[in-house]
């Protein structure tokens, strides 16, 4: 038995106002990166950055980390098909001294979260929680 595949994977064509993409970006830094994230990415399932804020303090190569993680959300989403979910709507690869949250926003967007040890998972989940909230609503 095949699993049913959405082949619309969420490619679709999107446009921000400039006004949106400063109201995303202003929320993903108050509520995020005030709150201890280093990094925070909003991106589009090709891979796209779309907006982005930091501490200032990062230096990783956020593109190519976009990209990989457009690929590695695909990646997942196919697997949680192969064992009867829909979807899976986020991941946490936790490291040594940093770790990645990913977070779908809507059908098309990831909200990719970089923090460190001294952050917990937990605040951190409720903070992108609001933020999709806030970021969803300007579609609305």
């Amino acid at each position: 038995m095949t699993p049913d595949f959405d082949d619309d994977l969420a490619f679709s064509d999107y446009s921000f106002s400039q006004e949106q993409l400063e109201t995303i970006e202003s929320i993903i830094h108050e509520d995020l990166v005030e709150s201890g994230a280093h990094s925070v990415l909003l991106i589009d399932m090709a891979g796209n950055i779309v907006a982005k804020a930091d501490d200032g303090e990062c230096d990783h190569d956020i593109y190519s980390l976009a990209a990989l993680a457009s690929a590695n959300f695909a990646a997942v989403d196919t697997m949680a098909k192969l064992v009867g979910e829909n979807e899976f709507s986020l991941l946490f690869h936790k490291g040594e001294k940093e770790s990645i949250h990913f977070s779908k926003v809507k059908k098309e967007f990831l909200l990719i979260s970089i923090f460190g040890s001294r952050v917990s998972l937990g605040l951190l989940r409720l903070k992108v929680a609001e933020a999709i909230e806030k970021i969803s609503a300007l579609w609305e």
